[in-house]
């Protein structure tokens, strides 16, 4: 197998949405091929792959998650490694994620684990979602395969490598894509009382949306609606007769987020009437929070502090959503935030995370899984 920088390199040059991930898989195979051993299976869901190493005595089944997929960001690194995919970049780190994940597999093909170890790498986490559907296809497809624990990480830029940050409880929100789309008539600018203008209606509706955070939610459960996009119009002179909003709502607490859409729901029936327009509700992905099993995050913990070159660290909750979180709602386990040392954040065009976490998170989670009991 080729180094594991070489292997992120590779992978960071050809980053797909998700679902579309063909390139990656067909890496991750060739890669995985020379690894296989009697003891060694893999099987395909869609554009992810499961891999099972058979443990040595085994009496439970320990299961690590990776993501695969990449986003639809222009790279502006200036890398030798850049994407060769125009407008697609990894600027989530999932080509890390990846790799850590493939080092796993050939370290416990080389040295066969006592527990037996089930490695997902799961397709479309920035979206549509692979998580819940992948998960349910094992379940029904192959029970076998189901871990009894899971475990995961994601790079975090903010922290010096060897940083391992989790806590028990909510790690990351509930979470979900809000698109909201308003039809009305239009017309020309001079004749406004001929049309049903949907610029006004959209205007209107975003500043009704902020009130539900501040008036209809426990200020103790941390909530945020985010309208980032708003289209309307064409030209100057002529009134809309359409405008959509995009946005995000993430929530501390399940309830808060069905409160959050009984209201939106409720705003929007009222811009209906007010406005006398069509508006209609697309939730698009939803993704459960990611809620770590207090065993298992101080399991975590504890291991890193007994690690050289580690830091341990109990972080606070973070309104960031991965679905991972669909994982953890069926199986115990959790996942934590690993030190990437990079000065641009997720999601930025310029994200270039220090490659030396690949062989530290290597080394760190291959022995604690070693371990785990």
């Amino acid at each position: 197998m080729k180094s594991l920088v070489e292997i992120r390199r590779d992978l960071h040059k050809i980053p797909e949405i998700g679902f579309q991930e063909f390139k990656t898989q067909r890496y991750l195979l060739e890669t995985l091929q020379p690894l296989m051993t009697p003891f060694m299976k893999i099987i395909q869901w869609k554009t992810g792959l499961i891999v099972r190493i058979e443990g040595v005595n085994p009496t439970f089944k320990l299961g690590w998650r990776t993501d695969i997929d990449g986003l639809p960001v222009d790279e502006q690194t200036g890398l030798e490694f850049a994407s060769e995919h125009t407008g697609f970049m990894h600027a989530c780190g999932h080509d890390i994620h990846m790799t850590i994940a493939l080092g796993l597999v050939e370290r416990f093909t080389k040295v066969q684990p006592q527990q037996t170890m089930i490695i997902f790498f799961q397709p479309a986490e920035e979206g549509p979602g692979g998580a819940e559907p992948m998960l349910a296809w094992v379940k029904e497809a192959h029970p076998e395969w189901v871990p009894d624990y899971m475990f995961a990480c994601h790079i975090a830029p903010e922290y010096p490598v060897g940083t391992v940050a989790t806590r028990a409880g909510m790690l990351f929100a509930n979470t979900s894509e809000l698109f909201i789309d308003l039809k009305g008539v239009g017309g020309h600018a001079a004749f406004p009382h001929q049309t049903k203008d949907m610029t006004i209606a959209a205007a209107n509706l975003i500043m009704q949306l902020q009130t539900i955070v501040s008036r209809n939610i426990n200020p103790l459960e941390g909530s945020v609606i985010t309208v980032g996009k708003l289209t309307s119009g064409t030209v100057q002179n002529v009134i809309s007769d359409y405008a959509r909003l995009e946005g995000t709502i993430r929530t501390v607490t399940a309830d808060a987020m069905a409160r959050i859409k009984e209201r939106i729901e409720a705003l929007c029936r009222a811009t209906e009437i007010g406005f006398e327009c069509e508006v209609t509700i697309d939730y698009g992905a939803m993704y459960y929070q990611v809620f770590n099993q207090e065993a298992s995050a101080n399991a975590l913990l504890s291991y890193a502090k007994e690690q050289e070159g580690m830091i341990s660290y109990e972080c606070p909750p973070a309104m960031t959503g991965e679905d991972f979180g669909f994982f953890l709602k069926e199986i115990p386990g959790a996942m934590f935030w690993a030190g990437a040392n990079t000065e641009y954040g997720l999601h930025h065009s310029k994200i270039n995370p220090d490659e030396s976490l690949i062989e530290k998170n290597v080394a760190f989670v291959e022995g604690f899984l070693r371990q785990f009991a």
